[in-house]
């Protein structure tokens, strides 16, 4: 029976565990680059114990960014310091994970703590675009309508990101289609108003998601896996909700996507999110069973029976945990000795580990066939 310490396979790529750092935006680039603080905070997870480790949502384009302190992957330098925190975390036996992303009408907007809503171009901010001329709220900026030339420009640019992403050492991609940016926007009727070929039925507001995901799965080798996040509802009656994230899912596993990856909300300002300890695991469970593709679950996970019991139970094929692992980067270490696992230690810090703790081996090679398969 798989638990939260049982290796994974997908596709060609082996994972030591069930355990992945989420994405987490850290506000804290220079016209999008990485720096020592992304080295550092991503480099401590792997250090950590965790399978897989993923960067910040990282945008395609500059106007694809959150905020101005945003990373970006749009050029070939963008990818340079990212290089050597991929070659530490998999120094350590983790996988590097990067998610790539467009913040369509939640663009040009500040960073947490420097203020609320649009940041003016004056002060680095943007026109940012959108499926349709719809703010995300009073106090964020008016985007512009995409026309179908700049869809398929910022398809060009995820694809573009996804092959230089790999070519740098990652070796799996996610695509951000939730909370409310780019590829949310035109799944969600509250986000898209559109009356041509990308809007209006279900097969025209995920028609914009499929073609990015297709481009992208051409850009990728076969043996890379292809995640997608999704928020998997709107919590909002009449919006995007779990029937619709099911059919996607079915469709996207037929493109060639490895991983469901569920969250949700986002896209409404005033949703009522019941937030609780687990609360997004039932999407990940449902997706799973009746889209018949694997997930990753995420959401208010932090005590490791509950993260084990996901695994346990095939609610989900991985756990991702994000606040949990700022307040403990050494979280899967911990875990493991809670729950009576083997999780080998950085030769560096076994004279702090458990005794009997084996030392942890280089990166496992990419073509030992030992793990699980999970996926196509």
């Amino acid at each position: 029976m798989p638990h939260l310490f049982s290796k994974l396979r997908m596709r060609d790529v082996d994972f030591a565990n069930r355990i992945g750092v989420s994405p987490m935006c850290q506000y804290s680039s220079v016209d999008g680059y990485a720096n020592d603080w992304h080295f550092a905070h991503l480099g401590a997870r792997a250090v950590g114990g965790a399978g897989l480790v993923f960067t910040e949502a990282a945008a395609v384009t500059p106007e694809g960014r959150i905020s101005p302190q945003d990373l970006g992957v749009w050029s070939e330098r963008h990818f340079e310091p990212l290089e050597r925190i991929v070659r530490f975390i998999e120094g350590q036996g983790a996988r590097a994970g990067i998610q790539l992303a467009h913040a369509g009408r939640k663009g040009s907007t500040y960073r947490p703590g420097a203020g609320n809503g649009a940041v003016p171009e004056a002060a680095g901010g943007w026109r940012p675009v959108a499926p349709s001329a719809v703010p995300f709220s009073d106090s964020y900026p008016m985007p512009d309508e995409m026309t179908v030339d700049q869809i398929h420009a910022v398809h060009g640019a995820f694809a573009a990101a996804a092959e230089r992403a790999f070519a740098a050492g990652f070796r799996v991609i996610e695509i951000h289609a939730a909370h409310g940016y780019l590829n949310h926007e035109f799944l969600s009727p509250f986000s898209n108003r559109r009356v041509d070929a990308y809007g209006g039925s279900f097969d025209n507001r995920t028609r914009f998601v499929r073609e990015c995901v297709a481009a992208v799965r051409r850009a990728l080798p076969g043996r890379c896996p292809l995640f997608v996040r999704i928020s998997a509802t709107d919590w909002v009656e009449g919006g995007w909700d779990i029937d619709q994230s099911v059919e996607l899912a079915r469709q996207l596993l037929a493109l060639g996507v490895d991983v469901i990856d569920c969250s949700s909300g986002g896209n409404v300002e005033k949703a009522e999110i019941p937030v609780g300890p687990g609360y997004q695991t039932p999407f990940a469970e449902r997706i799973r069973r009746e889209a018949n593709v694997a997930t990753a679950a995420l959401g208010m996970i932090t005590a490791p029976a509950q993260a084990d019991q996901i695994i346990r139970n095939d609610q989900a094929d991985i756990v991702l945990l994000a606040r949990q692992m700022l307040r403990d980067p050494y979280w899967p270490l911990h875990a493991a000795q809670e729950l009576g696992q083997v999780a080998p230690w950085p030769r560096q810090y076994l004279r702090a580990a458990p005794s009997g703790t084996p030392e942890r081996a280089p990166a496992v090679a990419r073509s030992d066939r030992a793990a699980q398969p999970v996926g196509t």
